[in-house]
C-alpha cells in the first residue's frame, strides 16, 4: 500500500506526546486556577450568524473584513468564530444570566478561525483560553482579572512573561474622540511617511497606527499624544485605580501608550501579556473593557471585560522556558513474565487507575528487557513487576525509576496501592 499523501491543511496543526499533554494541561491548569476566582464554564458554539461579529468587532476591522471564514447554507450567513468575547455575551443575553444577579464570571477554551497568513504562533485554525467577567465597572475587577491572566502564566511554570497595561478612554466627547482628533491633527502633516497599510488605517481607524509593528512607523509615533494622558477625568481616575489594584495584588507592569486593540468594543483599560520567545509579535495573551458591547447587542447598558490567551504561544514560551508544568506524567508501568502474570497486572492496573495514578503495561509481547526499555521510554515513575513466580507467592516487586539503578522492594499485592502511593512524589 502507497504511502499516504495527505497533509493537515496549511494553517492547522496536530498535536501530540509532550506538546499534546501540554496542550491539554494548559487548559485543565485554567479550570483549576479560574475556579478559584469564581468562575465557570461555558460552551459556545464555534459558528454563529456573522452580524454578531460585525455588530461587536467593527465592519471596518481587519478581522470581519479580510480574515472570517463565512459560509452562507441557504439564506444563513454564518461565521467559524474568530474571537470567544462576543459568542459568549450572545450566551449571556440570550439567556438572560444577568438575572441570576452579581457579576456574571465566565471561561471558555476553544478553536479559533482566521484566514490569514500562518506564522510563527499564528494558525488558521488557533485555541483560546478565555475569561468574561460581565456586570461591574469596578477598576478593582480590572486589576483581579489581569492579576489572574499574570496568575496562570505562573501556574504553568512562564516566568518571563511581561504585561502591558493602557487606558483607550471612553466615547464620552471629551474622552477618545477628543484623542482620537488630536492623533488625526499630529500625524497628517507626516502621512506620507507612514507604511501604506497606516495610511489605510488614518482614515478607517487611526488608532490602530499605534499599534503597527512597522519600526519606521514605530519612531514616528513615539512623538504622537498619548491616550492616558489625554483622558476625561473618570476615565482618568479608572486607570489610576486599575494601576494601583495591579501592584496592590502583587503584578508588575509598564505603562504603554501605543497599546490599543484592534477590536471596536474595547474601552478604557486595555492590557497585553508578551514573551520574548515570540519575537516581534510577542503577544502570548491579551484583553480589556468593553463596556459597551452588551448594549451594541441588544441588551441594556452594562460593563465588562475579559482577556484571551493564546494557547499556541503559551506552548512555544513553554518550549523556551523549557516548563514541564503541563506534561502528564506516566507514574507507574506494568513489567511481566507469562500470560497468567500479564492478565494479573491488567487487573492491577485498573486499581491503580482508579485512584487516579496513570499506569500501563506492554500489550505488544516485548520481552522482559524490551518492557523495561519502554518504561524508560515512557519516562515512567515506577515499575511493577510480576512473573509467574511473584504471582504464586502473592507478591510484586516495585522498581524506582526516578534515580539511576533505582531500588527496588517486594510488597504484597494486597498493599501495592498503598505502597505506590507512598513511593510516589
Amino acid at each position: 500500500m502507497s504511502k499516504t499523501n495527505l497533509r493537515a491543511i496549511e494553517g492547522t496543526r496536530d498535536y501530540f506526546d509532550l506538546e499534546g499533554n501540554r496542550f491539554l494541561k494548559a487548559i485543565d491548569f485554567a479550570g483549576d486556577l479560574f475556579r478559584n476566582y469564581g468562575y465557570s464554564r461555558v460552551h459556545t458554539p464555534i459558528f454563529e450568524n456573522t452580524e454578531l461579529y460585525s455588530r461587536s468587532l467593527g465592519a471596518a476591522t481587519d478581522i470581519v473584513e479580510k480574515e472570517m471564514y463565512t459560509f452562507k447554507p441557504g439564506s444563513d450567513s454564518l461565521t467559524l468564530r474568530p474571537e470567544g468575547t462576543a459568542g459568549v455575551i450572545r450566551c449571556y443575553l440570550q439567556h438572560n444570566l444577568a438575572e441570576r444577579g452579581g457579576i456574571a464570571k465566565l471561561w471558555y477554551a476553544g478553536p479559533m478561525f482566521r484566514r490569514e497568513r500562518p506564522q510563527k504562533g499564528r494558525q488558521r485554525q488557533f485555541h483560546q483560553i478565555g475569561v468574561e467577567a460581565v456586570g461591574s465597572a469596578d477598576p478593582l475587577l480590572d486589576a483581579e482579572v489581569i492579576s489572574m491572566g499574570l496568575r496562570y502564566y505562573e501556574y504553568i511554570g512562564l516566568s518571563q512573561v511581561e504585561l502591558r497595561l493602557n487606558s483607550i478612554g471612553c466615547q464620552l466627547p471629551e474622552c477618545r474622540p477628543l484623542y482620537r482628533q488630536l492623533l488625526l491633527d499630529a500625524i497628517r502633516p507626516r502621512l506620507d511617511e507612514y507604511c501604506p497599510s497606516c495610511r489605510v488605517r488614518f482614515d478607517r481607524n487611526v488608532m490602530r497606527i499605534l499599534d503597527c509593528k512597522n519600526p519606521g512607523c514605530q519612531e514616528l509615533n513615539q512623538d504622537l499624544p498619548k491616550s492616558h494622558a489625554n483622558l476625561c477625568p473618570a476615565c482618568q481616575d479608572h486607570f489610576a485605580a486599575t494601576c494601583e489594584g495591579v501592584e496592590a495584588l502583587g503584578g508588575a507592569f509598564q505603562v504603554d501608550s501605543t497599546l490599543v486593540r484592534g477590536l471596536d468594543y474595547y474601552t478604557k483599560t486595555v492590557f497585553e501579556f508578551t514573551h520574548p520567545a515570540l519575537g516581534s509579535q510577542n503577544a502570548i495573551g491579551a484583553g480589556g473593557r468593553y463596556d459597551g458591547l452588551v448594549e451594541e447587542l441588544g441588551g441594556p447598558p452594562t460593563p465588562g471585560l475579559g482577556f484571551a490567551l493564546g494557547v499556541e504561544r503559551i506552548l512555544i514560551a513553554m518550549e523556551a522556558e523549557k516548563s514541564c508544568a503541563c506534561s502528564y506524567p506516566l507514574q507507574v508501568y506494568g513489567v511481566t513474565m507469562g500470560e497468567s502474570a500479564r492478565r494479573a497486572m491488567a487487573g492491577i492496573l485498573a486499581r491503580l487507575r482508579a485512584a487516579g495514578i496513570a499506569a500501563d503495561m506492554d500489550y505488544e509481547g516485548r520481552s522482559f528487557k524490551s518492557q523495561l526499555r519502554q518504561a524508560n521510554r515512557r519516562q515512567a515513575m515506577l515499575c511493577l513487576i510480576l512473573g509467574e513466580d511473584e504471582l504464586t507467592r502473592g507478591e510484586v516487586i516495585l522498581k524506582n525509576m526516578l534515580v539511576e539503578k533505582g531500588p527496588q522492594e517486594t510488597v504484597s499485592l494486597f498493599d501495592c496501592l498503598d505502597q505506590v502511593r507512598k513511593t510516589l512524589p
